[in-house]
């Protein structure tokens, strides 16, 4: 199998087992799909999903948000991890948005990633599902599925998401990150991989 029909054959696998491609972190908005992002920085979606609504019950937009102090942020989100890197983050960047963009989430990379712990990962996250704009961002799940299916050398992310952007019909893009970290996470985990099971690595 040629990278031609490998990358045709995980696109019809992928299609078959996750049709639907629900967002897995829970959130009302772009600012709550924001700040969900942020926190899912090394740290599950399942336990981000844990934190957040205590998080937006108190603060759910940047508004609400500056009135709490950092300390109040941090004491709610520790449990995500890198607990003051996040906490200052939120804090900040939601006087931001009401400083410089009237309170919303901007719609463009420059400025998403201007934004304090906003990293490029992030920002396509939030374009890609709350903006519907073609973007691929690359976690862990797609970093280590795309090399293991020899689609990129995984040198880094930024050579992933570039490969992937290559091989991967842009309108398929804000599904198929989602339908790979799906099946990273339900078949082919980085530890105690069974080759010979795998519904893409053993065809492949």
């Amino acid at each position: 199998m040629n990278k031609k029909e490998r990358v045709a054959f995980i696109i019809k696998t992928l299609e078959e087992l996750y049709p639907s491609t629900p967002i897995p972190l829970d959130h009302r908005d772009n600012y709550t799909l924001l700040i969900a992002v942020l926190l899912s920085a090394q740290c599950t979606d399942e336990r981000v999903n844990k934190i957040t609504p205590l998080l937006f019950e108190r603060a759910d937009n940047p508004y609400d948000m500056i009135k709490l102090s950092r300390d109040e942020i941090l004491e709610i989100v520790r449990p995500c991890g890198l607990g003051p890197m996040k906490s200052k983050g939120i804090y900040e960047l939601s006087h931001i948005l009401i400083d410089k963009h009237s309170g919303e989430v901007p719609d463009n990379f420059k400025d998403l990633e201007a934004l304090p712990a906003v990293g490029h990962k992030t920002a396509s996250v939030v374009m890609s599902q709350g903006f519907g704009y073609p973007a691929f961002p690359v976690d862990t799940h797609i970093h280590r599925l795309m090399t293991r299916w020899k689609l990129t050398n995984g040198k880094n992310v930024k050579q992933t998401e570039k490969d992937g952007k290559r091989l991967f019909p842009e309108e398929l893009w804000n599904k198929i990150h989602l339908q790979i970290i799906f099946f990273g996470r339900e078949h082919c985990p980085a530890r105690n991989h069974n080759q010979t099971t795998c519904p893409i690595c053993s065809k492949i």
